[in-house]
């Protein structure tokens, strides 16, 4: 991790070789950001590396957009990618695709490449295999120029991501969602603690992801959010609360089997920097939720 004072004296040699690959095979765009230094935040150092983009010619941005690789292409196959290329496109599965999974992602991307004669780029770290597609099938409608426009905006997102994991500052870039949850026992008025939690992403074919376990504490919430210091990904998810031990434990009269068992809470995400907190208020017989903030 580099701070801004130690990018703020460097020379320009020094400071395009610790950020020339935040753009894309691109350190033209850290070079030209150098000219405004000293940087008071990590945001006035993206702004200037935006504006760079921005201003640059028509031919210099077709070729920014042109050094993003193809999403689970032949290149990552192949272990071609660069670090953050194959960091970003793992933690969304695309390195682990069935061979039908990668025949579609091929299909798209050829079709893209055919129409536009650009790859298909877009923020994944914002994002699920679904949602992934989805904005696949909805940018093919797209004319050349809007094609171009939404590349250029899915590279400002991608350089910002890579510049705030890159770069420490007292003030963050606002990119960061969070999903959080706290289950409330309402049969006896008190916080639900040790209720084992799951989270589950779900696709549109009908499979689910584990994303994690965990359990609630003595406040009723988990001690770290279930996702965080990231965008929470554009989809569908599910968490599962396993109540009925719980209330089992604190002497409620349950049926065999329990009437509630494992309470599921299915919801969608759709704005990846927000806050989502998911909460369940719940009895033996009973369950409520609602999308708190």
């Amino acid at each position: 991790m580099l701070t801004l004072d130690q990018l703020n004296g460097m020379s320009e040699a020094d400071f395009t070789a610790a950020l020339g690959d935040i753009f894309e095979h691109s350190p033209w765009v850290a070079k030209a950001a150098r000219a405004r230094q000293p940087f008071a935040t990590l945001a006035e150092l993206l702004e200037a590396m935006t504006v760079a983009v921005r201003g640059a010619s028509d031919e210099a941005k077709l070729t920014l957009v042109k050094a993003h690789p193809d999403l689970a292409g032949k290149a990552a196959r192949a272990g071609a990618l660069t670090a953050d290329s194959t960091s970003e496109q793992a933690s969304v599965g695309l390195d682990r695709l069935s061979e039908v999974e990668f025949a579609r992602f091929t299909a798209l991307n050829d079709g893209y490449q055919e129409k536009f004669g650009i790859p298909f780029i877009i923020c994944v770290r914002r994002h699920t295999k679904d949602s992934i597609l989805s904005e696949f099938e909805r940018r093919l409608t797209q004319d050349q120029s809007g094609a171009i426009d939404a590349a250029l905006s899915e590279v400002f997102r991608i350089a910002a991501l890579r510049l705030d994991q890159r770069v420490t500052a007292p003030v963050r870039l606002p990119l960061h969602g969070k999903l959080s949850t706290h289950v409330l026992d309402t049969y006896s008025g008190i916080p639900a603690a040790s209720i084992p939690i799951e989270l589950w992403e779900l696709s549109r074919d009908g499979d689910a992801h584990l994303l994690l376990r965990t359990v609630t504490n003595r406040d009723g919430r988990t001690d770290k959010p279930l996702i965080s210091e990231r965008p929470v990904p554009i989809g569908t998810y599910e968490l599962r609360f396993s109540i009925a031990g719980y209330f089992k434990a604190h002497g409620a009269a349950l049926s065999e089997p329990p009437f509630l068992g494992v309470v599921p809470i299915r919801f969608s995400v759709a704005e990846p920097e927000a806050h989502y907190h998911v909460p369940l208020l719940a009895t033996p017989w009973s369950y409520s939720t609602y999308r708190g903030r």
